[in-house]
């Protein structure tokens, strides 16, 4: 149940919505558990009851993962796979340009080399598009391949993999959706699978990496089963790679319940040892002298990776995961981190470009539209994600190339993008297209773009039934400031990893005065926030100084605030300390 504070706009423009629960559900956790009010509230509102709260704040993968065999063709799978590595077979593995692609083959690959497999390894680039390709096999076909396997990719590549079938034994582990019928090749293991069982519904939210790891799980036991392992080659820890998982894991964005909850936490414990040699480079360049955790995974070693595939070579992620020399594992981090600032440059041009053309000419409501020729297909996606966070609108960018227009787009709730591509595909306003709720691409010829401009403000209108919308903010817990202290934070950690299905919850502090605000770096405010009985709290607001919120908080023109955000434990110089990051706030009633 949600309670909606009138709908007066906060100083940012949001909605709040403040949640609540049961009472009686509440008490019952609490004495059950032992656990305080505001973690079992805190609980339920993320659906976990008193029966699966032990295991949310406990995860491990004794408990969360199943019998890998549950996937459609995962013993077929793993029987080939074990008999090739017996063999000593040649296997080929063709991956995607993305963090979770480059982590999945790294994965598989890992495995295969410590079992003395050799392999060949081939990731895409951007231009020549996602998936299989006959220039792969035709790699394969050179190497002297016996067996290619796909990872976060191949479910839907029905021509070219049965092309590639005339040649090899082919097998997809893959995530994404699947249509009713699958690609005519040995083994297709996907939990998206339209005749996958839905016993456990969990599987059906991992990345591709994570299906790989179940994967290795199963031809490791097959291995175990025949004998494979001696004392001078003994079973591998399997557990050594989950830091991989974990990291694929969180940058695919994907639901962190269940089994994806348990390969990110056990994955991070990995991590912290710091053992794969390319992630402990990537992380030294990249300035992480903490112990990582999901921000560190998705805003500061992911994006880097991923620079790779989108302005640089898509192979140097994979290469670095897999790298055992330091003086290669310096270089291929080195490349990495040089194009991701290249990323970051092409990025901030773009996105400028298009604010200027937003806010320069007058736009039709209900989106954000803009197209330009020679814009960098690798950051489109990006600059339609921040376009959408600016205007709150539903966010198309196009780069217009010589021979097609290749999109990008990102949605609100209300409009359902992937709805709105199919739709335009059978109008015939763009040549193809695909993707989710919240997320799509597509392509289109140019002279396509007005009707294909027409076709998304009628379908988006309709969507949003011609009224302007407004951010909601479903705010977790309402608080007064003394209550928002040191026990609460480290109740709040008990929760993580925070990311998709489990949200970093959102506090709202009541009666606040806002003290001794200042700019710091690019456009961040510091203050302090105060009660007439003088309980303190630091808190900063991050980019806003020249936002509304910003210019509310440096000029204090009311008393006294209700201000909502995170509250976190800032460590800093050997120190660790309480803070309040400051999303919104409104005048104090």
């Amino acid at each position: 149940m949600n309670t909606t504070e009138t709908q007066e706009l906060s100083i940012g423009g949001n909605i709040w919505n403040i949640a609540d629960t049961d009472e009686r559900e509440t008490e019952q956790m609490c004495r059950q558990l032992g656990l305080s009010p505001n973690l079992s509230k805190l609980l339920l509102l993320r659906g976990i009851n008193t029966n699966s709260a032990p295991y949310f704040l406990n995860p491990k993968l004794s408990t969360s993962m199943p019998n890998p065999s549950v996937l459609n063709d995962m013993d077929k799978a793993a029987e080939r796979i074990a008999n090739a590595i017996i063999s000593h077979q040649k296997i080929g593995i063709i991956g995607d340009y993305d963090v979770d692609g480059a982590t999945s083959t790294s994965v598989l690959r890992l495995f295969l080399t410590y079992n003395n497999v050799e392999t060949a390894v081939h990731i895409p680039e951007r231009e020549e598009g996602y998936g299989p390709s006959d220039l792969a096999f035709q790699e394969f076909e050179n190497f002297g391949a016996d067996l290619v396997i796909t990872v976060d990719c191949g479910t839907t590549a029905f021509d070219v993999l049965e092309r590639g079938a005339e040649k090899f034994e082919i097998i997809v582990l893959d995530h994404h959706e699947a249509e009713t019928k699958l690609p005519k090749i040995y083994a297709v293991v996907n939990p998206k699978r339209l005749d996958q069982s839905d016993d456990h519904p969990d599987l059906g939210y991992m990345a591709a990496v994570g299906v790989v790891f179940m994967t290795i799980v199963a031809v490791n036991r097959i291995l175990r089963e025949k004998n494979f392992y001696t004392p001078e080659h003994p079973e591998p820890n399997l557990m050594q790679w989950l830091d991989l998982v974990a990291l694929g894991t969180v940058c695919d964005v994907v639901t962190l319940l269940g089994i994806n909850r348990a390969y990110v936490t056990q994955g991070l414990k990995i991590m912290s040892n710091r053992q794969n040699l390319g992630l402990k480079t990537l992380a030294d360049l990249s300035g992480i002298n903490e112990k990582p955790d999901a921000y560190h995974l998705g805003f500061v070693l992911g994006p880097r990776i991923n620079a790779g595939g989108r302005v640089g070579k898509a192979s140097v992620g994979s290469r670095l995961l897999c790298s055992t020399n330091p003086l290669e594992a310096q270089k291929l981090a080195e490349e990495l981190n040089t194009f991701n600032q290249e990323r970051k440059d092409i990025e901030g041009f773009v996105l400028s470009q298009s604010i200027e053309i937003l806010e320069g000419t007058p736009q039709n409501w209900p989106m954000a539209f803009v197209y330009n020729k020679g814009w960098h297909q690798g950051v489109i996606g990006i600059v339609a994600g921040k376009l959408k966070e600016r205007y709150n609108l539903p966010a198309f960018v196009m780069s217009i190339e010589d021979d097609e227009v290749k999109g990008s787009a990102r949605s609100i709730p209300g409009v359902d993008l992937g709805a709105l591509i199919i739709a335009a595909k059978e109008k015939g306003v763009i040549t193809k297209g695909g993707g989710h709720t919240m997320a799509a691409g597509f392509s289109l010829t140019e002279e396509q773009i007005p009707l294909f401009e027409q076709f998304a403000r009628e379908y988006i209108s309709k969507s949003l039934n011609n009224t302007e919308p407004h951010p909601i903010l479903n705010i977790d817990l309402s608080l007064n400031l003394t209550a928002a202290n040191n026990n609460l934070c480290e109740e709040l950690e008990r929760l993580k990893p925070f990311g998709t299905g489990n949200p970093e919850p959102l506090i709202l502090i009541r009666n606040v005065y806002i003290e001794k605000p200042y700019i710091i770096g690019s456009g961040h405010i510091k203050c302090e926030l105060s009660t007439l009985t003088k309980e303190r709290l630091s808190a900063i607001a991050f980019k806003v100084a020249d936002t509304e919120i910003g210019k509310e908080i440096l000029s204090r023109r009311h008393d006294c605030y209700d201000v909502v955000g995170n509250l976190r434990f800032n460590h800093w110089n050997n120190r660790t300390t309480l803070q309040f990051m400051m999303t919104d706030i409104k005048r104090a009633r």
